[in-house]
């Protein structure tokens, strides 16, 4: 072997080890870099002041409890203005006593997977504030406390409220939001409670838009018609005309707006209103309406996902509606 011959082996063993090396190291990396972030949106009730000594105190607590929750990374508080609006389409006017009925209809209405709500009593010059987090989509709920005393500073005590019940949260989030099921369970189970009904021919047309920025592509509409398709239904094409074949019109408008930023993270908020109407009769098969947070690094792709699945959703409540209503 020649001189430069060993000279080029050595170098080619030496750019091997930095190659196993800088492998290695990008493993080291990889394993360092923490699991992405996830997060919670909270919806904040009203506190039920209960007993003497605690009038006035119900609106402060949850004030300041609104404000020390929203400075959670983990948590994405629901603005109180959504909330109001979405208890008075409901004619709702929740505060500490909350049934899973009414939480699951304020998740829905807000995109909510958390609700927090509680209490305010005074016993034996102490001072109770007394928390609920119910999982508006499981019906489940754990609690969360302090006490002090009466002469204690009122933000310091929430200050420690809010700690608990993040730590709640953190520590019970499995038990409270369920773990996504997968799409092609969602239509497993759509199709079972189907049943053998006749699918009527339907035409899906919904308009959405992407508040700030041009909508891409229809993803309320694609949505809707995968679960139609997927379960049987005759979908004629919005675009060729085939309006005067269908039996139903699914009809509607979907949007979505950036929320709110947590860290690096951007909340999208999407919301879905769908309406089946017999073409024939001009009757009301089925309305409803779903809203849904999803919290993502990309904006757009939060939006997307998020009419995604809030048409996911409102597709298992409302083909099963079509189906029944159009025997009748």
């Amino acid at each position: 072997m020649s001189r430069f011959q060993w000279i080029a082996g050595l170098v080619v063993i030496a750019a091997g080890l930095a190659g196993l090396a800088a492998r290695a190291d990008d493993k080291e990396k990889e394993k360092g870099k923490a699991e992405p972030e996830v997060v919670y949106p909270v919806a904040l009730l009203g506190f039920e002041e209960r007993g003497a000594g605690v009038k006035d105190l119900g609106p402060k607590v949850a004030d300041i409890l609104f404000a020390k929750l929203t400075a959670k990374s983990d948590l994405f508080l629901v603005e109180r203005a959504e909330i109001k609006k979405a208890l008075d389409e409901q004619a709702l006017n929740l505060s500490g006593a909350v049934k899973a009925d009414e939480a699951t209809k304020v998740g829905q209405l807000t995109g909510a997977k958390l609700l927090v709500t509680g209490s305010i009593l005074m016993a034996d010059k102490k001072l109770y504030l007394i928390a609920k987090v119910i999982g508006t989509e499981t019906g489940k709920v754990v609690g969360a406390s302090v006490e002090g005393a009466a002469s204690d500073d009122l933000g310091g005590l929430v200050g420690k409220l809010a700690d608990e019940i993040t730590a709640k949260i953190g520590k019970d989030a499995t038990k409270l939001v369920p773990k996504p099921t997968p799409a092609v369970d969602r239509i497993a189970a759509l199709e079972k409670k189907l049943g053998k009904a006749t699918r009527p021919v339907v035409y899906i047309l919904v308009p959405e838009r992407h508040i700030g920025t041009p909508t891409i592509d229809p993803a309320v509409q694609t949505e809707v018609s995968r679960f139609c398709k997927a379960t049987g239904f005759e979908v004629v094409d919005p675009d060729e005309g085939g309006k005067a074949r269908a039996d139903v019109l699914i009809t509607g408008e979907g949007f979505s707006e950036v929320a709110g930023r947590v860290g690096g993270l951007v909340s999208v908020r999407a919301r879905v209103e769908l309406k089946a109407v017999d073409r024939k009769t001009g009757k009301v098969l089925a309305a409803d309406r779903q809203t849904a947070v999803v919290v993502d690094l990309a904006e757009l792709v939060a939006g997307k996902q998020a009419l995604q699945d809030a048409a996911a959703t409102l597709a298992e409540r409302v083909l099963p509606k079509i189906v029944a209503n159009g025997k009748k």
